[in-house]
């Protein structure tokens, strides 16, 4: 809704939409070629990387081979991967291991000083570095330190980035076969002064991670409501495998907390085993690496272990092991299932898949360069190809860095060339009011995370597609006349790009009439 209007705005040669590890490293990589402006739609904390428990994959020891690497990838990924993605974030994976070393990220090492390396499903090698069971957490309070103490880089906790701004607000029509979109800022809601500033850039950067809370339950915190890809579907990008959401196998079960509490991979490869209620194994009955197994294999069949007992969880058991070094190797997580009296040295854990991770996203190439120009997507929010149809365990945090280091690389040089643009008009919110009632954003939310959870989640078929993209549209159209008499709040954003993550999931998941990665679908193959 922008007017004409000379407006005052703030100007960069690199914006950042996001503070996850991607958004943060590549802040830095290139804060001494230009300014650059960080945008965090809460405090700068508020990161997927945050609640990474696991790691990050990388070939560090002499046994291993990035071949091995790269193998284990492309099986994991359902034959979709990009091969030449997959090599790059595997060969470069240990130089950024490297440099966010340099950065303060204290890995844990082995009593020789090597780095004490974690296996986890589908991986052929330990090849996990990891920070305890808070990797995510220790990578985040390293970066985040490292941007505080960064004089040229700016930070704008608290903004919420709305549109993307590009010909579309100069009066151009823009479709999807409109050649050389163009990027030329970002209009962002000031959540404490409630006005909508228009921030310009050379390059934009969306950082903004994943779309967990799509659905009911989910691992993901309360931000990743999918923000960055909504936006630059809006804007006419490109945007593909968005039906292959990864639900994790084995979060905790504690009905009513949000985010739910995440029981790291990593358990199972330092031996945890998985069984029903009564105490028996079941993995065997799907796959030969049992508990080990890839994550789509094991989330879906506690999946079936569960709907076949009518069970509300299956249990993860880790009490044959040494008690402490249990406690050491995973204080975060005896120390929370403790608060809930369950010493996990002596009982078994109550677990149940959720929502995790998205393996598409919005298009990028090599470079991380999206479809419009000017902008760059990197992190959950991208789909490099790296994934194809399901992620290999901890490759997520490293395909962030390496693909920050090529963007950052790209956007350097290509900052030569591109001026900023300064007609833009400032937002127009003339005529818009405070919505009625926050019920109507409240329930409609309600509705999107349910519908998504029963009819588009882990098992699909073509009728519970079909069932919820009809419910899905009613809710886009009342959230659209919502959204344009209204003062734009982050709420009502939330709930918009919720909706419009939704149907790309849904859409896109009806084009692919196959069973393959995390897209597993009872009407495919087709019954004879």
């Amino acid at each position: 809704m922008p007017r004409k209007k000379h407006v005052m705005a703030y100007k960069y040669d690199f914006l950042v939409i996001g503070s996850g590890i991607a958004g943060m490293s590549f802040a830095l990589k290139v804060a001494e070629k230009g300014r650059v402006g960080i945008i965090c739609k809460t405090g700068i904390e508020e990161a997927n990387t945050f609640y990474a428990q696991g790691g990050i994959a990388s070939v560090t020891k002499p046994t291993d081979n990035f071949d091995k690497h790269i193998e284990d990838t492309l099986i994991c990924g359902g034959g979709l991967c990009n091969r030449e993605a997959v090599e790059k974030v595997v060969r470069e994976a240990p130089a950024q291991i490297e440099e966010l070393v340099n950065w303060g990220v204290n890995f844990d090492r082995d009593e020789k000083g090597g780095f004490d390396l974690h296996r986890e499903g589908g991986h052929s090698e330990f090849r996990i570095l990891h920070h305890r069971d808070n990797t995510g957490q220790e990578i985040q309070d390293s970066l985040i330190r490292a941007i505080k103490n960064h004089p040229k880089i700016e930070l704008f906790e608290n903004h919420f980035a709305v549109e993307l701004i590009t010909q579309h607000h100069l009066g151009v029509t823009v479709t999807r076969q409109t050649p050389d979109i163009t990027c030329y800022g970002v209009y962002v809601l000031d959540q404490k002064s409630g006005k909508v500033e228009t921030f310009l850039s050379r390059t934009t950067i969306i950082a903004t991670g994943g779309v967990g809370n799509v659905y009911k339950t989910t691992t993901n915190p309360t931000v990743a409501t999918g923000d960055g890809i909504a936006m630059v579907y809006r804007a006419k990008g490109e945007v593909q495998d968005m039906e292959f959401i990864q639900f994790h196998p084995t979060a905790l079960y504690n009905p009513g907390e949000r985010p739910s509490f995440l029981i790291t991979e990593a358990m199972r490869g330092y031996g945890g085993v998985l069984r029903t209620k009564d105490g028996k194994e079941f993995m065997q009955k799907y796959d030969e690496r049992k508990s080990l197994a890839p994550r789509d294999i094991v989330a879906r069949a506690i999946d079936n272990e569960m709907k076949m007992r009518g069970d509300d969880c299956v249990y993860l058991d880790v009490t044959h092991k040494d008690e402490q070094e249990t406690r050491e190797h995973f204080p975060n997580i005896y120390s929370k299932c403790l608060s809930l009296g369950i010493d996990i040295t002596k009982e078994y854990i109550p677990v149940a898949p959720a929502a995790h991770y998205l393996c598409g996203g919005i298009k990028v190439d090599l470079n991380a360069c999206s479809s419009i120009k000017n902008l760059y997507a990197f992190g959950e929010c991208a789909c490099t190809g790296l994934h194809g149809g399901n992620r290999l365990a901890s490759n997520s945090l490293i395909e962030a860095v390496v693909y920050a280091d090529a963007a950052a690389k790209h956007a350097v040089e290509a900052i030569k060339d591109i001026d900023i643009r300064e007609d833009i008009p400032e937002w127009n919110d003339e005529g818009t009011t405070q919505p009625e009632e926050m019920v109507l954003i409240t329930q409609s939310l309600r509705e999107v995370e349910q519908l998504m959870s029963a009819y588009v989640g882990i098992v699909r078929s073509d009728l519970r597609l079909k069932r919820a993209l009809d419910r899905l549209n009613i809710l886009y159209e009342e959230t659209e006349n919502l959204f344009q008499r209204s003062v734009v709040t982050s709420q009502i954003c939330e709930l918009r790009n919720i909706i419009n993550v939704g149907y790309l999931i849904i859409k896109q998941a009806m084009a692919r009439k196959e069973s393959v990665g995390l897209h597993y679908t009872i009407d495919y193959p087709p019954k004879k």
